[in-house]
C-alpha cells in the first residue's frame, strides 16, 4: 500500500511541475534558463549522491548519451517551456501526454518490438484525434496558442526519440550513469541557446517565491521523484506503475486550475478524455 501511495505523490508532484514552470515564466525566466537551472541544480545534487564517480563510455554508448540529453533533456523540455509560455496549461499536458503513444509506435518501426494491431491503430487514432481537438480548437488561426500546441507536439515527439534511444544504452549501464550524462548533455546543448537570450537578473532569481519554485523543480522533480519511481517500480512492477501516469494531464490540470486560476473549457475535456482513452488501449496492448 506505501508504494501505491507513494505513486501518487510522485504524479502530483510531477504534475505540479507544469504550474511551477509556468509560474517562473511569468516572472519573464526564458524558457531554457529554466531547464538549465533545474538540470544544473539536479546533475550536482545526483553527483553528491553517486560520490562524484563519473566514467566515459565507450564512443558509440557515449554519442547516444548525447543525442538522448539533446532530444530528452534541451529538445523536450525547452519546447515544453516555450509552449506553457505561449498557450495554456491544460493544452500542452493534454498533448504531450501522446508520449507513449509516440513512443510505441517507434518502438515498433526501429526496434520491432511490437507489431501493430488494430488496437494500436485505434488508440493511435483516439489520440491524435484528441490532440487536434485542443490544437484546432480555435480554428487553422495562426497565433500564439496555435504556435504553443505545434511545440508541445514537437516536445512529446523529442521525448519518444529520447526514449527509443534509451533502450540502446539500458542494458549496459546503470540508470543512475544514463540519468546524469542525460541531464549534463542536454544542459550543455541548452546552453548556447540560453547565452543568446538576455539572461534574468539575479534579484529575480533570488526572491523566495522564484528560488522555491526552481528548487521544487530540480531537488524533488527532477532528482528526488526520479529515485522514488525506480523504487515504486522495482518493488510493485512496471505495470502497475505505468497505470499511474495516465492521471499525470488530469493532476496538472487540476493543480494549474487551483494555483492559476486557469480556464478549463469543454474542448480541452473532450481533448484530454480522447487522448486518455487512446494512449491507455496502446499501453494495455
Amino acid at each position: 500500500m506505501w508504494f501505491h501511495l507513494l505513486a501518487i505523490f510522485t504524479i502530483v508532484v510531477w504534475g505540479a511541475s507544469f504550474p511551477c514552470t509556468k509560474l517562473l515564466l511569468a516572472n519573464n525566466i526564458t524558457p531554457t534558463e529554466i531547464f538549465v537551472y533545474r538540470s544544473l541544480v539536479a546533475y550536482l545534487g545526483l553527483l553528491v549522491f553517486s560520490r562524484f564517480k563519473v566514467k566515459l563510455w565507450g564512443w558509440r554508448d557515449e554519442l547516444l548519451a548525447v543525442l538522448c540529453g539533446l532530444t530528452g533533456g534541451a529538445m523536450y523540455f525547452v519546447f515544453q517551456n516555450i509552449a506553457l509560455d505561449l498557450t495554456l496549461l491544460s493544452d500542452v499536458v493534454i498533448v504531450v501526454a501522446i508520449n507513449p503513444l509516440l513512443t510505441t509506435i517507434l518502438a515498433a518501426i526501429f526496434l520491432k518490438e511490437e507489431h501493430f494491431s488494430w488496437k494500436i491503430l485505434l488508440g493511435s487514432v483516439l489520440a491524435f484525434a484528441g490532440v487536434a481537438v485542443v490544437t484546432f480548437q480555435n480554428g487553422f488561426v495562426w497565433g500564439d496558442g496555435l504556435l504553443g500546441n505545434i511545440l508541445a507536439i514537437l516536445a512529446a515527439m523529442a521525448w519518444s526519440v529520447y526514449s527509443v534511444m534509451l533502450k540502446r544504452v539500458q542494458g549496459r549501464h546503470s540508470t543512475l550513469d544514463i540519468t546524469r550524462k542525460v541531464m549534463i548533455y542536454g544542459l550543455l546543448c541548452a546552453l548556447p541557446v540560453m547565452f543568446l537570450e538576455p539572461l534574468s537578473p539575479l534579484s529575480i532569481l533570488l526572491r523566495p517565491d522564484v528560488l522555491l519554485n526552481m528548487l521544487f523543480l530540480a531537488l524533488v522533480c527532477s532528482m528526488a521523484a526520479f529515485f522514488i519511481w525506480n523504487l515504486i517500480i522495482k518493488k510493485i512492477g512496471a505495470i502497475s506503475a505505468s497505470n499511474y501516469l495516465y492521471l499525470e494531464p488530469v493532476v496538472s490540470i487540476v493543480i494549474g486550475v487551483i494555483m492559476l486560476g486557469e480556464p478549463v473549457g469543454l474542448v480541452a475535456v473532450v481533448g484530454c478524455g480522447l487522448v486518455l482513452m487512446g494512449v491507455i488501449m496502446v499501453e494495455k496492448k
